[in-house]
């Protein structure tokens, strides 16, 4: 009896675009909590001629398969990470770009460390390590910050989602924006949505971080509350082989308020790196 295995293409809705040909590198984006695949389309096509383009959705959000999302496999974020593995390996990608937002980026940091052939260089937007603060380590959240914020999930998520897509955004910033992922929130499942919340806000990746070689860009907004800067350094210094650009706006999601910005200093990192 022969036994289908699933597609991870179809199981992480693949969408692929851009340029090909047995030569032609490829580019991975991966979204952050709250957002799907929909959130790259200011940057895609800036690469569509050169690459070939894939983005997905994590499990459990935006057109994904639902019926995948597995509250013990996907408990940590190393689950997330073996979906991304999975998806490169049916697409026999290697030395592929990556490119990553929030928790999106450290769940290719651990795809990166598990099976570094795959990646050639990696773009971590705003990216966190750990969001509550310790003794030596300021994450930007205290303890009952995030307990707070986990409960008003739980009581009212569409609520939360209003209060919470703003302070994403940047405060007084692109209404267009703030609409655009509230609305994104809001069609995310919530049963899911607040069991991936609490694996995002209580992870911890601080200890793989030395181990990730490949050169890595991040792009920090200069006014990100939820990353704030002193993040953004720590995972800089971790890094063997890293730089950090700062880019001016405010919010947690500068690949959407300041698009060009954030292309400029890709380009800088993926073509002309001693500009930087």
């Amino acid at each position: 009896m022969s036994i289908t295995t699933p597609s991870a293409l179809k199981r992480n809705n693949v969408v692929i675009s851009g340029a090909s040909g047995p030569n032609t590198q490829a580019i991975v984006f991966l979204h952050g909590l709250g957002g799907d695949q929909s959130m790259w389309r200011l940057l895609v096509p800036a690469f569509e001629e050169q690459y070939q383009v894939v983005v997905l959705d994590l499990i459990g959000a935006g057109e994904s398969d639902l019926t995948a999302y597995s509250r013990a496999a996907h408990g940590t974020l190393d689950g997330h990470a073996t979906d991304l593995l999975n998806v490169m390996s049916e697409l026999a990608l290697h030395d592929a770009v990556f490119v990553g937002h929030s928790v999106g980026a450290m769940i290719g940091v651990l795809a990166a460390v598990r099976e570094p052939q795959r990646f050639a260089k990696m773009v971590l937007v705003s990216p966190s390590a750990r969001f509550i603060n310790e003794r030596g380590y300021a994450g930007g959240f205290e303890q009952k910050d995030i307990n707070e914020l986990l409960a008003a999930m739980d009581g009212n998520y569409n609520g939360w989602s209003q209060a919470f897509a703003p302070v994403m955004m940047g405060p007084d910033e692109h209404p267009e924006l703030v609409m655009e992922l509230t609305n994104s929130f809001v069609r995310t499942n919530p049963e899911i949505a607040r069991h991936f919340a609490r694996v995002t806000f209580f992870s911890d990746s601080r200890a793989e971080l030395p181990f990730l070689t490949i050169p890595t860009l991040i792009v920090q907004s200069a006014n990100d509350v939820i990353a704030p800067l002193a993040v953004g350094h720590y995972i800089n210094e971790q890094l063997a082989d890293s730089r950090m650009v700062v880019v001016e706006t405010g919010g947690h999601c500068p690949h959407l308020s300041a698009p060009q910005k954030t292309l400029s200093a890709m380009d800088k990192f993926l073509h002309h790196e001693t500009a930087l």
